[in-house]
């Protein structure tokens, strides 16, 4: 059982407790490049229970400033891109991304008081189409070179989210096998497309065999889940998806059913009741299916929040449970996740869980979280920081969906699947 003060741990990340020191060790996407368009306006953001300022500059370098004026304290997210940075309304101080103080045009012209002010400021880069914060202290590690982001655009599809309630609920939901056979089970509609190696999709392996075998296998990255269900003569349907430390989970997802891709799931913290979930849905042999998710996002989604929520009960139809699936929420699988991880609360009380053996990868999962945690306050760096490029090589985060012979041990498969970066060939 996890302990309320163990709980404490994995779901507090502001600034000054253990989990906030621990994802202040990472890079976490932050934003859509698209949503800070060149010439866009200044965005307030809440970080890691930080209050921030995402802009653009006049020469189009993104900057991630404290949202406080260091002078008088006035709301940055009002100010003017203009000079190479953001201006202050109240008195002109002028900051560039890298929180100097340019102008200040108020103090005597012979004043060198703007060089003693240095504005809070993180690191950003741009990836894939996506904004990356370090929010940590001294060289930010490097960025790891997961596969995803090497995509091209066609390649690769991006979708941010809002979620009422604590990062750790809806990561642990991603990295939840079983449920797989009862939250978003079908009662008539089947999935058309079959898994690698067998005439049968994986809706119909998850409909016959509700119990499948977990093994939880620790890495460097943080956690290598098997999930094993019963496939018939033929061999075994082999899952295999990860929790990447801190805060993501790599898993089959539409794009991943035929062997191709996957999705990842990056939970990042707004504060320790509200998180953003970014999606990156990635298929390394084809184009994504852009419009079918455009779609979806137009029917399910509105200001990057589901239009089912909690306040009007998922807008849950009990005949369609009967017809259609076994939440009577609509077929659209983020919103069942939704309801399995903010109904709890906004931080679930994980001292009053009853976990059992189909709980497994969760529990491991923590026990890594905890360790980095731990590793963090010894002065140690975590998991999966990366330092050195000799490091930097992701191609053993391997995501397996397919049917497995009886012959052959599943749990080498992933070495068979693994894409080495070019480079690396």
């Amino acid at each position: 059982m996890t302990t309320r003060e163990e709980n404490a741990l994995l779901t507090q990340t502001g600034p000054g407790t253990p989990g906030g020191a621990l994802m202040r060790r990472y890079w976490h996407p932050i934003a859509l490049s698209a949503e800070l368009p060149p010439g866009g306006v200044p965005q307030p953001i809440r970080l890691l229970s930080e209050d921030l300022v995402l802009f653009r500059d006049d020469q189009g370098r993104a900057g991630l400033l404290g949202i406080l004026c260091s002078h008088r304290c006035a709301d940055l997210s009002y100010g003017r891109v203009e000079d190479g940075g953001l201006r202050c309304l109240y008195h002109g101080w002028l900051f560039d991304v890298a929180g100097r103080c340019l102008e200040q045009p108020a103090e005597p012209p012979e004043s060198k008081y703007k060089d003693e002010i240095r504005h809070l400021s993180y690191p950003v880069v741009e990836r894939a189409g996506m904004i990356f914060a370090f929010m940590g202290e001294g060289e930010p590690p490097l960025l790891p070179d997961y596969e995803f982001l090497r995509a091209t655009g066609d390649h690769l599809f991006l979708q941010k989210t809002i979620l009422d309630c604590n990062y750790l609920q809806s990561l642990e939901g991603d990295i939840d096998p079983s449920h797989l056979s009862y939250l978003h089970k079908p009662i008539k509609r089947i999935d058309a497309r079959n898994v690698p190696g067998s005439s049968k999709s994986a809706d119909q392996y998850y409909r016959e065999d509700g119990r499948p075998k977990l093994e939880a296998e620790r890495t460097d990255y943080g956690v290598r889940i098997f999930s094993v269900r019963n496939s018939g003569d033929q061999g075994k349907y082999v899952r295999i998806t990860n929790f990447i430390l801190p805060n993501k989970a790599a898993i089959i997802g539409n794009e991943g059913r035929v062997g191709e891709g996957y999705s990842v799931h990056w939970h990042v913290p707004i504060d320790d009741e509200t998180h953003y979930r970014f999606d990156f849905i990635f298929n390394r042999v084809r184009p994504v299916a852009r419009e079918r998710y455009e779609a979806e996002i137009a029917h399910e989604i509105r200001d990057h929040r589901y239009i089912r929520n909690k306040a009007n009960r998922y807008l849950q139809d009990r005949e369609k449970q009967k017809t259609e699936n076994y939440t009577g929420m609509g077929g659209y699988f983020p919103v069942h996740d939704a309801f399995a991880t903010e109904t709890p609360g906004r931080i679930h009380k994980r001292e009053n869980e009853h976990l059992g053996v189909s709980d497994t990868c969760i529990v491991v999962a923590r026990r890594q979280l905890l360790n980095a945690i731990e590793e963090v306050g010894a002065g140690r760096d975590p998991g999966h920081v990366v330092r050195a490029p000799a490091d930097n090589d992701m191609s053993h985060i391997v995501v397996v969906s397919e049917i497995v012979p009886h012959n052959v041990d599943y749990h080498d498969i992933w070495k068979q699947r693994q894409v080495k970066p070019a480079a690396a060939e």
